[in-house]
Formats: C-alpha cells, sequence, structure tokens
C-alpha cells in the first residue's frame, strides 16, 4: 500500500445522492442469504477407460447449504453405493469405475437448501455407453447379374457420435466409391448397377468411435456378378456383355428415399445444426444426381453436395433455409425425383429471465420469464425446487410473471423458471433476498491510496446495506459540501477525483446510512510527480547499414524509484530486453542501439515507462534512407526510325526523393552486354523520348538516383532494332605520318561502331599536292589508315577521308593540310662561337640553317663537346663526347658541367625527327682555373697534452696550379658549442703534414683543411680529437711499474702470448692461410701510412682502411662513366629545361672519372698508453 507523506489542514465535504446497491454488490457471505448454486457439471460421457467420473454441484449461503440429488425426477442417496465418494459442504460427488457402471446412466438434479431455500441445478446427464461390438453372424454370398443393382447393409453398433464408417477389403484398402458405386449416411454401400469388376469375398464394413478410442470390423462379405447369356449368343464375350447391358438397360429408381415413403417426405432440423439431405439412385446407364430448392430461393452460399452429388449439405442453418428441396436422378432412360419438406426448429432460447436481488421490508417484487423455441415452448414456475401451488401462494403467478406485494422477510426463497419443448430445456432461477440490515463497509478502513498529478484518482467504498444506504464522502475533518465538478461518486460507492492536483493529499472519509444504522471508514490520498519522458533524436533520418542510438530521458517521482520500468516498443511491438538479430540490435534501459541498419528497422520506436502509477510514452521516427528501388514495367511506344518512347514505373525512393533517372542502352553487335549511358531525365519523369542510332539493336533499362546514391539497374527492355543509313559523321584527327623521307601515310579516327549507321563501311580517301592544279588522287579503304609511296620529300598535300557505307556517302569531308615524309637536315649551321662564362659553364652561339636545307619540320640543335687535354699537366684525353639538345628555332644554348682548367671542342647540328645533320667545324676553347675539391682526407698521426701533429691527402682534383693549404681548428664539447676558429696557413703546396702547437690539454677540438688555387679554396676536410690530460703518463708509469704484482702480470701476459704463437704456427704448418694483407689492416703503423699518402697523392687506394679506433664517417660517391650521355631528355624533359638565356637547370650528367670513396666525416684518435 502506497503510504501519505503529509496531510493537509483544508477540510471539505460532500453530500451524494442516495445509492441503491441491492444488485449492483454480491451480498456478503456473513449476512443470511439464499443458496446459490456456483458450479455444476453438464451432459457428460463416463468412458470405459476412466478410472472415475465426477459430477459437480457447488453452492455458496448462509447458513450453510445441505445438498440432494435426484436421478430421473426421484431422489436419489448418495449413500446407497459404496462406488459413490462424496465430500464435506460440497454436493458433488465421484463414482469410482469398477466394472459395470451402466446402472448410474440417468439425468441427475441437484438441490441445495438452507432454512431460507432451495436452488435447483440444471438436468446433468450421465451417459454410459456400452462396447460396440458387430454381431457374430454368417453372411450368405451375394449372386448378381451384370447391370443389377446391390446393397451391401453395414448396420453399425451403438455408441457415442461421431461415428465414422469405411468400406474396405482385408488388406485394409478403400472400396473405390464413385458416382456408381457409393456409401449412404447410414453405412450401407450402394451400387447403381455392378459389374465383373465388382466380384469379390473381402466386403468390410468398419465402424469407427474416436471418443471410445474403438474400431470394430463386421464379417466380410462375398459379392458374385456373373454375365447375362443369351440362348442365341455365339459370339465374342464383349458382345455378350454388350447384349446384356442392353437387356437390363432400365431408368432410374430411387434407393434412399425408398419408392415406398412416396415422392416427399418432411425432414426437420434445428437451427444452427447441419442439414444433410440424401438421395441414392439405382439404374443403367449410372444416374446422376442434381438439387434444387423448389420453394424460395437457394442459401446465397451455394450449398456444398457431398458423396458425389448425392449429399446436399447447408452448414449453420437458418429459418431461410426452410423450403422444399428436390433431388432429380436422371438418365437416358428417364428421370426419378423426390421432394423434402424441410423444417427448421429450435430448442428454447430466453428472451427475457428473472433476476433475482436484494430487497427491503416492504417493498414489491415482480419476475418476468419470456422463452422462445419451435416449437413454442412451456413455462413452469417452481419455488425452492418445488411446483408453485397457487391456492397457497400469496402472489400472483402466471405464466410469464409473478408478483408479491409488501415484502417480508419470510418472503426470501429462490424462484426457478423452467422452459421446455422436445428440442430441450432451459432453467433460470432469481434469488429473492429479503434483508433488513444496517450498512456493511466492505472496503478495508485506512486504506492508502495513491496516484500521480493529472490521473484520476479512486477511492473505493464497497457497501451493502438493506434499505439502501446513502452515501457521502468527507475531505479532512471537515463536512462543507464539495462544490466542484471533479469530485464523482459512481454506483458502486468509490469517489472519483479527476484531473488531480497536488492538493487533493489528505485524508478522505466515505460515510454510509440508512434506516437501521449507519457506518464510516477513512482512506489517505497521496499525489505523485507525473512521469515524463523524451527521445532523442526525434524524427533521426539514417542512411541503411549505418548505425543509430535512441536515447530516452525520464523524469519520475523519487518514491516511485523502485518499480519504475523501462522498456521499447517498436510499431506496437515490445521490443525484447537481450540483444537481437545476433547483436544487431541492443537494448541497454535507456539507450537503443540498431547497427547495420535494414529497411525494416524504419518505423516508430517508442520508449514506454511504468511505474506503479502511471505510464509515460515518447516516440521517435525512425527513417531509413537508402538508394531507390530499381524502376519496373519498361515500355515502348512511339517507336520511328531514329527514336522511341521509353516509360517505366518508378521504384520505391526509400524517404529520399528520385532526382534524375539515368537511361543506359547496350547493343548485341558491336560490344553485346556492355551497358553505356544514353539519356539522363529529371527525377519526376518516368517517360523520355530517345533520340537513336541507325543499324543498331538496341535494348535499354533505367537506373535511378537519388541523393543516397544508385539504385540497381532495372530489368532490360524488348530490344528495339533501327533500321540503317548513310553516314551521318565523317572520320576525325586526319595526320600524315611517315617512316620514310618519299613516303607518305595518312591516319585517322575510325568512326565508333555507333557511328557507322549501316553495313559495308568504307573510306574515302582523297589527296593530292598543295599548290598544283591537279585531279585528286581517290582510294577506298576499309582500314583506317593509307600509304602512299614515291612523293617528294616533306612537300604539302590536301587530305579529304569521307565515310562510305552500303546506303550512300556521308556530308562533304573537311580538307586538311600534311607533309610527305622528311629526311635530315643536309647543311650544317655556321658561324658558331662560344663565350666562357665560368670554369664549368660556357654560353655557344650559331647561325641556324637555311628553312630549305632542313628538309622536314624542325626539332632544334644538337651541340657536342670533348675534353682534349688538361691544363695543368698538359696530358691529352681520350675524346669522350657529351651533347645537349636544345628544341626549337634558335641560335644559342648554355652548356654546363664542364671541368675546370681544360681544353675542349664544339660543334653543333640541326635535327628533324629522321636524325641529325651533318655537324659544323669544331670550335676550340679553354675553362679557367676553378677551386680545388676536398683533400682526399685529415688524420691525426700524435697527440701531445698541449700539441698534435695532423696529416692529409692531396685533393681529389686540383682544377688549376696548387698555392697551399688553410688549417683551421676550433675547440667543441659535447653540448655542441664550439670555440672561435684559429687559422693557419701552409703556403708550402706540396706539405702534406703540419704539427699545431698552443693547444689546452684535456680539450676536444676539430680540425680543418683546405687546398688552395690562384681562384681560391675548396671544401675542407675534418678530424676530431682530445689532447691528453697534464701529467697522465708519468703519473700511471710511476705508479704501476715497481708493483710486484705488475711484473707478475707481464709474466703471465708473455707465457700466454707464447703460447698463442705456438698455435699458430702449428695451424700454419697444417695449411691454413693467414692473410699478410688483413693483419697489415688490422695493425697499420701511422708513421708508414703517412709517408705512402705523401708519395702517391691521388693515386693512392681508393679502399682507404682508417686507422685503428678511428670512427670516421664514409661519404662518396661512386659515377659511372658514360661515353655518349645525350641530354636530350634534359633538354625537353621535366628535370632538363633551359632558363631564357639558356642556362641549364637541372642534372647535368656526363662523363665521369672513376669515383672514390672520400673520407669526409669525424673520427676519434686513440693512442697507446706508453709513448
Amino acid at each position: 500500500m502506497e503510504m501519505l507523506l503529509s496531510t493537509k489542514g483544508i477540510t471539505i465535504c460532500l453530500f451524494f445522492f442516495v445509492l441503491s446497491l441491492a444488485a449492483a454488490i454480491e451480498i456478503p457471505l456473513s449476512v443470511s442469504q439464499l443458496p446459490t448454486i456456483t458450479e455444476q457439471s453438464h451432459t457428460q460421457v463416463a468412458y470405459p477407460f476412466d478410472e472415475d467420473f465426477t459430477i459437480k454441484c457447488e453452492a455458496r449461503g448462509n447458513p450453510q447449504p445441505t445438498f440432494n440429488w435426484t436421478k430421473d425426477g426421484k431422489p436419489f442417496d448418495l449413500s446407497s453405493d459404496p462406488r459413490i465418494v462424496t465430500s464435506n459442504s460440497s454436493g458433488t460427488f465421484v463414482i469410482q469405475n469398477r466394472g459395470i457402471i451402466n446402472n448410474f446412466q440417468g439425468k441427475y438434479r441437484c438441490f441445495a437448501s438452507n432454512v431460507l431455500g432451495t436452488a435447483m441445478s440444471e438436468e446433468i446427464e450421465l451417459i454410459v455407453p456400452s462396447v460396440p461390438k458387430f454381431p457374430k453372424e454368417k453372411i450368405e454370398p451375394l449372386d448378381v447379374e451384370h447391370g443389377d443393382s446391390v446393397i451391401l447393409h453395414c448396420n453399425p453398433p451403438k455408441g457415442i457420435p461421431p461415428l465414422h464408417i469405411y468400406w474396405m477389403n482385408i488388406d485394409l484398402q478403400h472400396i473405390p466409391q464413385d458416382e456408381r458405386v457409393s456409401m449412404s449416411l447410414k453405412g450401407d454401400l450402394y451400387f447403381a448397377n455392378v459389374e465383373e469388376s465388382d466380384s469379390r469375398s473381402d466386403y468390410c464394413c468398419f465402424a469407427a468411435f474416436p471418443r471410445l478410442r474403438t474400431i470394430v470390423q463386421k464379417m466380410p462379405m462375398t459379392l458374385k456378378v456373373s454375365r447375362l447369356k443369351h440362348a442365341n449368343d455365339s459370339g465374342s464375350p464383349n458382345a455378350a456383355v454388350t447384349k446384356a447391358n442392353f437387356i437390363k438397360e432400365r431408368k432410374p429408381k430411387l434407393l434412399i428415399p425408398p419408392e415406398s415413403s412416396g415422392s416427399s417426405s418432411s425432414v426437420t432440423v434445428i437451427k444452427g445444426g447441419v442439414l444433410l439431405l440424401e438421395c441414392i439412385a439405382e439404374g443403367l446407364p449410372t444416374p446422376h444426381l442434381s438439387w434444387v430448392k423448389v420453394t424460395g430461393n437457394m442459401p446465397k452460399d451455394e450449398p456444398e453436395t457431398e458423396n458425389f452429388g448425392k449429399t446436399l449439405k447447408i452448414d449453420q442453418v437458418t429459418a431461410a433455409d426452410e423450403g422444399t428441396y428436390q433431388c432429380t436422378a436422371s438418365n437416358p432412360m428417364g428421370r426419378a425425383r423426390h421432394e423434402f419438406h424441410v423444417h427448421v426448429e429450435e430448442p428454447p432460447q430466453w428472451l427475457k429471465k428473472p433476476e433475482g436481488g436484494v430487497y427491503s421490508v416492504g417493498t414489491n417484487l415482480v419476475l418476468l420469464c419470456e422463452a422462445i423455441g419451435n416449437p413454442e415452448p412451456s413455462i413452469q414456475w417452481k419455488l425452492n425446487g418445488m411446483p408453485i401451488d397457487g391456492r397457497t401462494f400469496r402472489g400472483r403467478i402466471s405464466t410469464r410473471e409473478i408478483s408479491l406485494t409488501n415484502l417480508q422477510l419470510q418472503d426470501s426463497a429462490v424462484f426457478q423458471c423452467e422452459a421446455t419443448n422436445k428440442h430441450g430445456t432451459i432453467l433460470a432461477s432469481a434469488n429473492v433476498n429479503v434483508l433488513n440490515i444496517a450498512p456493511l463497509i466492505l472496503t478495508p478502513d485506512g486504506e492508502n491510496y495513491a496516484t500521480v498529478v493529472g490521473y484520476s484518482a479512486f477511492l473505493h467504498c464497497d457497501i451493502f446495506a438493506s434499505p439502501a444506504a446513502d452515501v457521502r464522502w468527507t475531505k479532512d475533518d471537515s463536512i462543507e459540501p464539495l462544490s466542484t465538478f471533479r469530485y464523482q461518486l459512481n454506483k458502486n460507492g468509490t469517489l472519483e477525483i479527476r484531473d488531480t492536483r497536488k492538493e487533493d493529499s489528505g485524508s478522505y472519509a466515505c460515510w454510509a446510512a440508512n434506516s437501521v444504522g449507519k457506518r464510516a471508514i477513512t482512506a489517505n490520498l497521496d499525489i505523485r510527480d507525473a512521469t515524463k519522458l523524451v527521445v532523442t533524436p526525434k524524427s533521426p533520418r539514417v542512411l541503411k547499414s549505418h548505425s543509430i542510438l535512441l536515447k530516452c530521458q525520464a523524469e519520475y517521482d523519487p518514491h516511485l524509484k523502485h518499480s519504475f520500468k523501462l522498456s521499447w516498443r517498436k510499431d506496437g511491438d515490445e521490443l525484447p530486453v537481450n540483444s537481437t538479430e545476433g547483436g544487431r540490435i541492443i537494448l541497454d534501459r535507456d539507450t537503443l542501439f540498431i547497427s547495420s541498419v535494414l529497411l525494416e528497422d524504419q518505423g516508430v520506436y517508442r520508449c514506454v515507462a511504468s511505474t506503479a502509477l502511471d505510464t509515460a510514452e515518447a516516440e521517435a521516427q525512425l527513417i531509413v534512407l537508402d538508394v531507390p528501388d530499381p524502376p519496373e514495367d519498361l515500355q515502348l511506344s512511339e517507336n520511328q526510325n531514329r527514336s522511341v518512347r521509353l516509360s517505366w514505373k518508378a521504384g520505391a525512393s526509400h524517404n529520399s526523393p528520385v532526382n534524375e533517372s539515368i537511361i543506359e542502352f547496350e547493343e548485341n553487335h558491336w560490344e553485346p552486354e556492355m551497358w553505356q549511358e544514353l539519356a539522363r531525365v529529371p527525377g519526376n519523369d518516368t517517360t523520355a523520348l530517345l533520340s537513336l542510332s541507325p543499324y543498331v539493336n538496341y535494348q535499354f533499362r533505367v537506373v535511378s538516383v537519388n541523393a543516397v546514391g544508385r539504385s540497381q539497374p532495372s530489368k532490360p527492355s524488348l530490344r528495339y532494332a533501327t533500321p540503317p543509313a548513310a553516314p551521318d559523321k565523317n572520320p576525325e584527327n586526319i595526320r600524315v605520318e611517315a617512316s620514310e623521307p618519299n613516303e607518305m601515310v595518312m591516319k585517322w579516327e575510325p568512326l565508333k561502331p555507333m557511328e557507322r549507321n549501316g553495313p559495308g563501311l568504307e573510306y574515302k580517301v582523297s589527296w593530292r599536292q598543295r599548290g598544283v592544279e591537279t585531279d585528286w588522287n581517290e582510294e577506298l579503304v576499309k582500314k583506317h589508315s593509307l600509304s602512299v609511296r614515291n612523293v617528294p620529300t616533306f612537300v604539302p598535300y590536301e587530305i579529304k577521308v569521307q565515310a562510305v557505307n552500303n546506303l550512300g556517302s556521308g556530308p562533304e569531308p573537311n580538307i586538311t593540310i600534311g607533309y610527305s615524309g622528311e629526311d635530315v637536315p643536309d647543311a650544317a649551321p655556321s658561324g658558331v662561337s662560344v663565350e666562357v662564362v665560368n670554369s664549368t659553364l660556357v654560353k655557344v652561339f650559331w647561325f641556324g640553317i637555311p628553312r630549305d636545307r632542313v628538309r622536314g619540320h624542325l626539332r632544334g640543335y644538337k651541340v657536342s663537346w670533348w675534353k682534349t687535354r688538361s691544363l695543368l699537366d698538359g696530358k691529352r684525353h681520350h675524346p669522350e663526347k657529351h651533347f645537349l639538345t636544345f628544341v626549337g628555332d634558335r641560335n644559342y644554348g648554355m652548356v654546363p658541367g664542364l671541368e675546370p682548367f681544360s681544353e675542349f671542342r664544339l660543334t653543333v647540328s640541326a635535327f628533324t625527327s629522321r636524325g641529325d645533320g651533318p655537324e659544323s667545324s669544331p670550335v676550340v676553347f679553354e675553362t679557367p682555373e676553378g677551386v680545388p675539391e676536398q683533400p682526399r682526407f685529415l688524420r691525426i698521426l700524435n697527440f701531445d697534452k698541449d700539441s698534435v701533429t695532423l696529416s692529409w691527402g692531396l685533393p681529389k682534383k686540383a682544377n688549376g696550379h696548387l698555392t697551399g693549404y688553410i688549417l683551421q681548428y676550433q675547440i667543441i664539447n659535447e653540448t655542441h658549442e664550439v670555440g672561435a676558429v684559429s687559422n693557419v696557413s701552409v703556403a708550402n703546396r706540396s706539405a702534406l703534414s703540419w704539427r699545431l702547437a698552443g693547444l689546452s690539454p684535456s680539450t676536444k677540438y676539430k680540425f680543418y683543411i683546405k687546398a688552395c688555387t690562384a681562384k681560391g679554396c675548396g671544401k675542407a676536410a675534418t678530424e676530431e680529437g682530445l689532447t691528453l690530460a697534464q701529467g697522465t703518463y708519468a703519473g700511471i708509469y710511476e705508479g704501476i711499474s715497481t708493483q710486484g704484482w705488475f711484473i707478475g702480470l707481464m709474466c703471465a701476459i708473455a707465457l700466454l702470448t707464447l703460447l698463442l704463437l705456438t698455435i699458430c704456427f702449428v695451424r700454419r704448418n697444417k695449411g691454413g692461410k693467414y692473410s699478410v694483407k688483413e693483419k697489415e689492416d688490422l695493425h697499420p703503423d701511422p708513421e708508414a701510412q703517412s709517408i705512402k699518402d705523401e708519395i702517391f697523392g691521388e693515386y693512392s687506394d681508393s679502399d682507404e682502411k682508417p686507422l685503428k679506433g678511428s670512427l670516421q664517417s664514409l661519404n662518396g660517391d661512386i659515377k659511372a662513366t658514360g661515353s655518349a650521355d645525350s641530354l636530350v631528355d634534359y633538354g625537353e624533359g621535366e628535370h632538363g629545361m633551359f632558363n631564357e638565356d639558356g642556362s641549364f637547370i637541372g642534372a647535368y650528367s656526363g662523363s665521369k672519372e672513376k669515383g672514390s670513396v672520400e673520407s669526409t666525416g669525424s673520427s676519434t684518435a686513440t693512442f697507446p698508453l706508453h709513448a
């Protein structure tokens, strides 16, 4: 129960109208009252396989009623048979099945009585069926002639319906039935005429009783059919049969109904039941049965016939089915008819039943009892289960009414009304309780009620009183009337407060009073806050296969927390709490997550919150967007030679309107199964007039497009073939190509398949020399090129190409100018001169060749050069040509990447697409000195505490006469901060070592060495090293040389060395190799290395080895030599372009001398402990 939180001090009272509760509330069992039957059995079957049978009769009343039974209208003593088991305070009894129980069959009635009266049950029929059995009998065989009529009787035993009858043979196979052979409703097997094939000795009738779980079989019957032979017959058997049939032919005769019943009969059927009319006839040929309704119309629902038209069946019979029905059996020999007069009757049904109730002393009583039926039922009144004697009854009694005035307490009784006709009996009881008691309030006192703001509150006050009580409700402690319309008293005494507010909380009292006394109860009402919900997003639109998350935000009264529940529904159906569809839809209290959204996920999602007092809902309309469904039902119309109209039905747009429709076509000759776009139409259009090309066998399809994407294509339309026509256009992109000087190859883009317009496509090619009055040369070709030989070199021609097919020619073609084949130029440029820009770059000038000497399209000029000797040593070089191309008609160019201080020769030639022309006479030029390259290495030979000896190699290329070296050094530390740079000039150009003094002890230095010429100094080689700490050497020597342990250690080392030398000697004698070169590399002599570098200079070993322990960084490039590096790619490509002044931009790839690995990194020298 909901507990109150507060009670307001406002007091209000309301006096309500008098409320009659005599019939509205069941009489409390604590009040004296007549017996009332509450439960009883109806017709019951005592099956032999049941262990017992229960016949129920329960009743209530005060005092507790006692029970009596009658059987077949006579008193029945339940204690008279030990097989009957009874219960205390109950009329129900159980019959135990101990074998023979046939004596219990009959119609029972239960009577429940107390001092106030007697209640009576309806009749309860107990049926005790016997086990059905066919009698054991000997059935004589039936001998009949061909064409005779035969009846095989089944005569099934009696049993509980339904009864199912089957005719089968001894192998339990059904006897075939048709118009000639059929079974009647009673189960007999009828032969309209027999045939020899009907002969058999195992006609068996089976009767099945499903409710008894029993099937019984009759003894087999034998039927023998013989031929009818005429005395003079000597023909074939078939002739005999035909003769017999002719003799036996006869008109139909009705076997059901039999002729003895006349031409008509009456049939009675119960309303609501099933009408079955049956006609079975014999005759030869086999008669055909038909049905008509003679009087009135056939039912609206055509009646069905069964058993090959021999049975007319009407379900749920109504009064409209009453009338005369006729069946007709006919064959070529005649007809037979029978009429059925159908009468529809019905068992009794109530029009008005007597109704009892609670009556106060002095009131009047009227009981009505009316029933209908066919035949009309008879009405009988009973009082306490006994017929009413009008002589002693103080009230008035008639067939349909009983009345009493000025009721007194002793008038309390049970009145029964029975309506009976031949189809059944119905019973109605009316308990008349005459009471005079003070009000009884059945609702407990002090009930606590609660509701939410805005809802209605119902405060119950169930009252029983006789005479009827006046009911009023008051609020808190006041008796002032309630004046608002929100308060309403219902018939059962409940106070309804509509549209509640917070101030409606409080204590209420229900008062009930009549002439005998009064009573009151209190009730407490508390008003809670209403539950509120919001679902976000409200109207989500989501793409198919994407995800959506719905959130349900709820507010509810804290007091309702424990009863608060949340659920989700889709289109009214609740979604399960656990995840569904393999985790695709996940519910987690207030969230609903749908992944991989499908089209069927679209709908209204409702979040439902419920508490003990209210329910709230909020919804979101989920709209799923997807590409449209494919268009459907493509139709072609308005067929023309070059157009057709295509129409279609648009598919579902899936919440995104169709923006446009794309019409595609496929033709099955040139590119079968290749779909191409033909047209586009706005999204609302579902028809388009399509422009078509001749000589194409089209089929079309449509693709719809919306904001989401493209639909799947529609199914293709029917094919539509356009007739052929002459070409509408000529080839395009006509050009002349030639690989030989006296040749002209004319080429063009062929017509596309859709442009051919018809069969037999060819090209008519016309050409003539430009500026020469001559006729056109013409030739028809099927290819898209034509080669013409023996033409002048590089002469302009006028060219035309026209498309032609079997239906005609295309439009007049345009004239294109083309040139015959090219040749190489036959003249060299003149006036070649060179302007030296710096030691590696020169600018070349020349005069172009005359136009008539080019003999083709001038592609540009090629500058070639080669080094002849070095100016440093005068040494001649093997000619190694380099060239650079300059595209276009120009007269200068820049040549980069030359070696300084060298002598070169240079030529210029013109070129066409066919090749290079003759070169100009060579021009000799010299490049000036440049700065030297980096010295090959820089090494530290010796380190002292304040000085260092450095050694370096010659530069790889001096690029001029060396003037000396610049030696630099500076202090560095671990934080990458450096000191000032000190310079030392080495004027002796042949010096390759230097001793630096005045350095700081224990300090790290970085050293630089540059080679210099008159043009300047080149890039420096570097090295790093650390000077010794002051006194380090002496301190160590004096500290350990006089120690005994040191002397022992030295001896041990000497012995170990001797052992190692012995092992090495043994290995060498056994054939092992020990590389002297590897040994020298591992232990180099610094002085010897220095001497080697000084003697051999730039010719030193390119695979130089660093000093042992040094950390040198090797950084060198090995350049490959090219004998004739063409710079055409650089001149005309992405990386080789020239500025306006002709200077070269990008990498130059000329010939290089053999590369070497140069030492440019840093290293830290290590030194021995003893100097």
